[in-house]
Formats: C-alpha cells, structure tokens, sequence
C-alpha cells in the first residue's frame, strides 16, 4: 500500500467535519459527492537530506469501495481475480522544486502517480524550498516554504524479546539517538521489513497442463505431465513498508537524546520471524508543522467515534491553489534530517529450541488427492460427480495446485476419492504468492 493511499484514506474518514485551514478552506462534504466534479488532490512528499531520487506522490481520493481482500487467502479462488484496493493515480503532471539558493530539480513520472526527480540530490540545512505542481488540466499548485530543521544520529538499532502491554510475547525493536545540529525537538520513524519465506511443501517437480480442453466431448481432453519446475520458487523475500504514524518529541529534554523508543513490536506466532527477518528503521527529523499533522491524523484515524470526537480547525494542509482558487487539497509537503540502520535476525535467536511460527499467517498447510478428470463441462448429461471434489486439471488450469507426489495411502489416508497424485495449495508449494523469490540486495544470511 503506498503511502498517498494511507493518507486519504484516513483523511476521508473524517472529511465531514474537517476544516483545512491556513491555505485552504473549510472542506464542504458536498465537493465530495457531487458525479463529475473531480475528486480532491491527494499530496504526499517528505523530501530528505540525503542524496536519493527524492519522491513525490500524486492521487485523487478515490469514491469507488475499497475491500481489504489482499490480506485473505482462499485457496479454492485464483489469486487476482476479485475486488482489490483502489488508488486513483494522478498522472500526467509536471512537478518541480525550487530552492530559495537558486536550484531546481524536475521530477517525472516512473509510474502511474509517482514522480521521481531526474537526478539524485539531498535536501540543504538552511535552505527554503517550495514544491510545485501543474496537473495534467492545467491547474498549478505550490507548497508553503520548507526547511530541513536539523539533523540528529540514529546511533543504534537493537532488538529484545520482551511481552507487550497486552501481555503477548514477542520481539521488541528499539531505537537510540544523539541530535547533531539544527532543531532536533520532533521526531518521525518510518521502516521497512522483509523477511524470508520458504515454502513447506515445495517439490522439485510440478504439473504441467497443456491442450486443456474441458468442454471437448465425451470426455475432456488435455496433457498432463510432471516436469521440472522451471523457477526458483521455494525461498522468497517480502517487503512491507510501515503504515502507522510513529512520532515523539524531546520538548523537556535538555539533552535531547533518544533512548530505547520502541519502533516494532512484533508477536511469537507472527509468521514474518518464522525464518529470517530483517528491519531498515528511518528516523526523521521534522518541523514543528508536520509533527502536528501528523499527530491530529493520527489521532483521527484511531478514534473509535470518529466523527464524534473530531474537531473542527485542527488540520492543516499546506498546498495550495497558485491562482487563489478555492481547492480542497489533500496531504502535506515536508522537509526532514533522515538518519537510518538496518538490523537482521533469526527466530531461534529469541526462542532458541521453540516450535515456529504457524505457516503464511495460519494457513493450514495440507496434502489432498482428487481424481485426475472430469465430466465434459458441455456433457448433456451432467453429474454431481459423485460427491468427489474438484478435480486435479481444473485445478491446474485455475492455478490453485502444486505436485507433491504420486499418491500414496498413508499420506492422505482415507480419501474419498482418491486420484494418481497428491498435491498441495500453491501457497505451501510456491513461495511467490507471498513474495519474490530473488534475494535483496542487501541480503545476509549470518
């Protein structure tokens, strides 16, 4: 889920009684709901100094239902085939940023709503800067000035095992810190987190159907042979970015330190520590500004009444319409010091002799036999099938299936309807439908 989504998506919720001050109006909730007026502009930067390909998102906050289905696996529905969530991507616009020193940096568009600027560079300490915007109608957008405030050392990043507040027994991650110049008083921590997947149930050999014809008659016509399996698709890799808005202040501390700030909690029976797991925390230092919009739209999003307990003038948006325009504007440009480390670790080194993890979030990982065909989809004499379940071509052809091997009693016993192999979900025989299996870059294994 990328991270101009999290924001509208958080910010629509509590549209409604949302008033966007500064450099903007109240928002009405009739701009809204209105059919053919254009949906509000979704803004999402933070713009850092270190040099990178520096980032911007552009979106339209999208009316159509968003369903959370990507994070439930149905074994018997082809993935891909079903609602997902919607991003409405503003494409096609011209996105520049102009320092108060005389630079300018362009930006263009790698991917649908993601503009990347064309050279790496690294925001300056003490320098202004401004983001602008031409939507692909003509519109112009400008952002409030900008500054990175200071720059403060992310010195350690370490992990314990330790027991939540909910009493649940996990792995605790934390991080240290020394401020090293500028203003260092507000903090945001962002992180990545890839760990390894491997496949339970994998096999060297797979099926492989071709000439499938299930409607040919009397009886469906097809090639079934084991073969070599043609990828590497037993170790895979997953990333996740975070998605919850982490903040903390030093006001009140002379020193201005950080020191064990807890950045991930993740419980025992969590399948992501399962194997190997690695972390890459971001620390980032922000203007007072930010870290108050960030913090009411944390707030917001995690009220349990919503649009009972918000109130009105408390968010702020800092894009604007150039030529005075009324817009309701959407997200926040800003400036931040980034400091960063990346920590790896294994399950046994926190429960060293402990059984794993469950499988892909609890999965049941299974071995099932079925009959290898089936009655003609045009036979004009249907059957029920005699109670037998699905069988194995057609699961092939909707991609639902991996081999495990020919069929033996013992290991599916009691089978209804026993077939020639057993087999397995793909998600316990291949390990791509829960991640990629080239290894990271900056991948270790000890």
């Amino acid at each position: 889920m990328n991270r101009a989504k999290i924001i509208y998506r958080i910010m629509l919720s509590w549209v409604p009684l949302l008033f966007l001050g500064a450099c903007v109006d109240e928002l009405e909730i009739e701009s809204l709901g209105n059919d053919g007026e254009t949906p509000p502009l979704v803004i999402e930067a933070v713009l850092t100094d270190e040099v990178i390909n520096q980032k911007v998102f552009l979106s339209r906050s999208s009316q159509r239902l968003d369903l959370e289905t990507d994070t439930i696996y149905n074994p018997n529905i082809p993935l891909g085939r079903g609602p997902r969530d919607s991003v409405e991507a503003e494409s096609g616009a011209t996105v520049r940023l102009f320092g108060d020193d005389g630079t300018t940096y362009d930006f263009f568009e790698s991917e649908a709503g993601l503009y990347q600027s064309d050279q790496a560079f690294a925001l300056q300490l003490g320098t202004d800067y401004t983001l602008e915007i031409i939507t692909r109608n003509g519109n112009e957008y400008a952002s409030d000035p900008i500054t990175v405030p200071g720059r403060s050392e992310l010195t350690n990043l370490y992990a314990e095992r330790a027991t939540n507040d909910n009493g649940e027994e996990g792995i605790a991650i934390y991080v240290d810190s020394e401020p090293q110049e500028g203003d260092t008083q507000f903090y945001r921590y962002a992180y990545e987190e890839t760990y390894k997947i491997v496949a339970p149930f994998w096999q060297e050999d797979d099926f492989e159907l071709t000439d499938y014809d299930p409607c040919a008659l009397p009886v469906p016509t097809y090639n079934l042979e084991i073969v070599p399996r043609k990828i590497q698709n037993r170790v895979c890799y997953n990333t996740v970015l975070s998605t919850n808005i982490d903040q903390l202040s030093t006001l009140g501390n002379p020193e201005g330190s950080i020191s064990k700030h807890m950045v991930r909690f993740i419980g025992k029976d969590n399948f992501i520590i399962s194997e190997r797991y690695s972390i890459l925390v971001q620390q980032q230092v922000q203007s007072a500004d930010a870290f108050s919009f960030y913090s009411n739209l944390n707030n917001f999003s995690q009220s349990e009444n919503i649009f009972s307990q918000v109130q009105p003038g408390a968010i702020y948006a800092n894009v604007f319409r150039k030529d005075g325009t009324t817009e309701n504007v959407l997200g926040y440009v800003s400036a931040v010091g980034v400091s960063d480390q990346r920590l790896f670790f294994n399950f046994e080194d926190f429960f060293p002799g402990e059984e794993l993890p469950p499988y892909a979030f609890g999965f049941n990982c299974e071995l099932f036999t079925a009959p290898e065909s089936h009655i003609s989809f045009c036979s004009p004499f249907p059957s029920s099938g005699g109670g037998c379940p699905q069988s194995i071509i057609e699961r092939i052809d909707l991609g639902l299936i991996n081999y495990y091997s020919i069929y033996q009693e013992d290991l599916v016993p009691n089978a209804a309807c026993p077939g020639p192999y057993i087999f397995v979900s793909n998600l316990c025989g291949d390990c791509t439908l829960l991640g990629d299996n080239v290894e990271p870059d900056f991948w270790v294994e000890e």
